[in-house]
């Protein structure tokens, strides 16, 4: 397997006339040939394996944990909900650590569990075929199509944990309370919604990083403009790499049962609770006891 700009280009908008400096200029900042390069030398690592190997010899970048704890192992699945301060090297640095997490230290006395994890992503990131049966897709720029429906109403039935960015988007520089602050965009309820609905109690996680000052200069540049357009998007891939052999922290507060989700708020403002007991670690600058993934 190979990317090719050319080729999801014409999957995503099969009309469209692109110039070749444009699409020259894409595979610039998507650092395809590094990517190629690395599937050529790895073309049978699948799922964690992959990510592992992408987060170590690809990227170098490091993780620890805090509150490793509190990732239930129990037979009961839970939705995962975090900041989203990255945009996609968040994303997969927390599977892995779900994953890990589930992993014994030592497998011929006590058994891994079986439960498997989905993680809601744009749909682009399907294009990633060797971790793409972790992902569940959505559409950002209309309606989920039927398969796509299909398969979260099975994801939700079934047994699987899931693991969710509630703002949608990665963080954004925004102005509050008169101070410039790169932070996530409003929750949405979709998750308080679900917890609801399939009984499913709500793990919270902060995620300490961020991304480039040019990538949030750009983005607040076409929000001026009113450009609807999510140009920094395109930008993410690169943002990835900027984040070559550092080391991010990852911070895993106590379940939150399902039943406190009750109706003195409507799942907008329980939505909005459980965003601010995350960005309350903001306050918290050292972790005390950390496990490396």
């Amino acid at each position: 397997m190979q990317f090719d700009i050319r080729a999801i280009l014409r999957a995503k908008a099969p009309n469209a006339r692109i110039p070749g400096f444009i699409i020259r200029y894409l595979e610039h900042i998507t650092h395809i040939k590094e990517m190629n390069a690395f599937l050529s030398r790895h073309p049978d690592l699948r799922d964690y394996d992959f990510i592992r190997m992408t987060l170590s010899e690809e990227l170098g970048c490091t993780a620890s944990i805090e509150g490793a704890e509190n990732i239930p192992s129990s037979d009961q699945p839970v939705i995962f909900v975090s900041n989203h301060p990255l945009g996609g090297l968040d994303g997969m640095i927390i599977a892995q650590m779900i994953h890990d997490s589930r992993m014994p230290k030592d497998p011929a006395t006590s058994p891994a569990s079986e439960r498997p994890l989905k993680v809601i992503v744009n749909e682009l990131l399907m294009y990633m075929e060797p971790i793409n049966s972790l992902w569940a897709p959505v559409n950002k720029v209309g309606r989920l199509t039927r398969e796509q429906a299909e398969q979260q109403q099975r994801m939700w039935e079934s047994g699987t944990d899931v693991l969710t960015f509630p703002a949608g988007a990665c963080s954004r520089l925004q102005r509050i309370d008169g101070k410039w602050r790169i932070q996530d965009l409003e929750w949405q309820k979709n998750f308080v919604q679900r917890a609801r609905e399939y009984h499913r109690d709500i793990v919270p996680i902060y995620f300490e990083g961020q991304n480039s000052r040019f990538f949030y200069m750009l983005a607040l540049i076409r929000k001026i403009l009113h450009i609807k357009l999510n140009i920094e998007m395109l930008y993410l891939v690169d943002e990835m790499y900027g984040a070559r052999g550092k080391h991010f922290r990852v911070h895993v507060l106590p379940p939150i049962p399902y039943t406190t989700l009750d109706n003195s708020r409507t799942p907008k403002e329980w939505a909005q609770e459980v965003k601010l007991k995350v960005e309350s670690l903001k306050l918290k600058e050292h972790a005390t006891d950390h496990t490396t993934c």
